[in-house]
């Protein structure tokens, strides 16, 4: 189970991702979109983590700047987690709803 933590920076990042104000009811937005956007963006921090582990092994790169990205690339791997865990968790619930 996620922490609270995780589920916070879920909710800031769909923020991020959606607009500036959020999306309210008369608005048209697209989750799965975002979910894609995120699971992309997430994909491109592990790159960049990985191309400067490279670096850095070559001698061409700082060891700050490979654990700067190596942790951005956490933080978005674990807000993706947190937002799948959501997801299956609202999922559940309304498998659990009579009808």
């Amino acid at each position: 189970m996620a922490d609270p933590l995780s589920g916070v920076r879920a909710y800031q990042s769909a923020a991020k991702l959606s607009g500036a104000g959020g999306a309210s009811a008369g608005d048209d937005f697209d989750f799965g979109a975002m979910v894609q956007k995120a699971v992309s963006d997430t994909a491109g921090a592990a790159r960049a983590a990985e191309t400067q582990g490279m670096q850095a092994a070559a001698g061409r790169a700082d060891i700050v700047d490979v654990v700067t990205a190596l942790a951005a690339a956490e933080t978005q791997l674990e807000t993706v987690i947190a937002v799948r865990d959501q997801v299956i968790q609202a999922y559940q619930e309304i498998l659990r709803m009579p009808i």
